[in-house]
């Protein structure tokens, strides 16, 4: 024992080494946090029966759900609120010049003081401005994205402030929490011999980080975690989604 002691670097030592090779970090105060995550373009309905689409990109799923943080103020927000239904189109990194068209404009009108100082503007027409298509879905009342490899269509379950502890911050963010009844995908990202796999080799999602647009690489490193088969992940959401009728 005593052998094995002499043989092992305390901690102190072997962190000492280990920023000898690796850069040390450096604080800083990022006014965002936009380290990376999928773009979105999500699809609702406004008042008065058109479709409005905005692109956003603070998003994650658990299960058949996902979680997309908005703004309270925003027309997304208001259509969501008060429709409770959506569809979250995944555009592919070839879409990327379609979605910046997006950028700085607004489905509401008139423009709320805060956005028209960052300089967006009304857009009634979010479809013809970005130069998509929408196509009717089957449980929703917002149409899809024929041109983005993904839609899901999805439905308002519970709504969750963010920010209540900070009065500077009150009601005006918010966190929706949606649960998925339709996936639809472009048969190019399907598994070959699968009807329930998406191929993440033939996927390349739109990605925002730090405000800009980015694609993926190749596969960095295969994972020991793709040895788990999928199927062990399926959530009884799934089986609620099939029940589901087309309208």
């Amino acid at each position: 024992m005593s052998d094995l002691r002499r043989s092992t670097p305390p901690a102190r030592a072997r962190l000492a080494s280990v920023t000898t090779i690796n850069p040390t970090h450096t604080r800083i105060e990022p006014n965002i946090l936009y380290f990376g995550t999928p773009v979105v373009l999500l699809s609702t309905e406004n008042e008065d029966g058109t479709p409005n689409l905005a692109p956003m990109s603070s998003v994650f799923w658990l299960g058949w759900r996902a979680v997309l943080g908005l703004s309270a103020r925003a027309q997304t927000s208001l259509n969501l609120t008060r429709t409770r239904e959506c569809v979250l189109n995944l555009p592919s990194d070839a879409l990327a010049a379609h979605v910046d068209r997006l950028a700085l404009t607004t489905g509401r009108n008139p423009v709320p003081p805060r956005k028209e100082e960052r300089g967006y503007r009304y857009v009634p027409d979010k479809f013809g401005r970005a130069g998509l298509t929408p196509v009717p879905s089957e449980t929703v009342a917002p149409p899809r994205v024929a041109e983005c490899p993904v839609a899901m269509e999805a439905v308002l379950e519970a709504v969750h402030p963010v920010g209540e502890d900070d009065e500077r911050q009150r009601g005006s963010i918010v966190a929706f929490e949606v649960r998925v009844r339709r996936v639809f995908v472009h048969d190019g990202i399907r598994l070959p011999g699968t009807d329930d796999h998406v191929d993440p080799d033939a996927w390349r999602p739109l990605v925002m980080s730090f405000q800009q647009l980015y694609g993926l690489g190749p596969r960095a490193h295969g994972s020991r975690l793709a040895s788990i088969p999928e199927r062990w992940y399926r959530s009884p959401d799934v089986d609620r989604a099939r029940e589901t009728p087309v309208r």
